[in-house]
């Protein structure tokens, strides 16, 4: 389970983070390509942009639920 209190810092204020746990592996870009980008160096993802259409969100939860180490949160803000 993502921890919200090691939340990327560049990821964008909103519902959905990711921790920095993340080892990017690619596959949740793959999900959610408009929500999620690669830190600068690469060694991380963040949310870019949280979802604002029933289609977004949809992509944002593919993401979290494939994630391999579980580093994509939902906080419900």
């Amino acid at each position: 389970m993502a921890d919200k209190s090691s939340k990327q810092p560049e990821n964008v204020p909103g519902k959905y983070y990711v921790d920095q746990t993340c080892v990017p592996c690619n596959d949740c870009i793959k999900e959610a390509p408009d929500l999620l980008q690669y830190s600068a160096d690469e060694s991380h993802i963040f949310v870019k942009k949280q979802p604002t259409t029933p289609n977004e969100e949809k992509q944002a939860k593919a993401a979290m639920a494939m994630c391999p180490v579980d580093a994509i949160g939902d906080d419900g803000e």
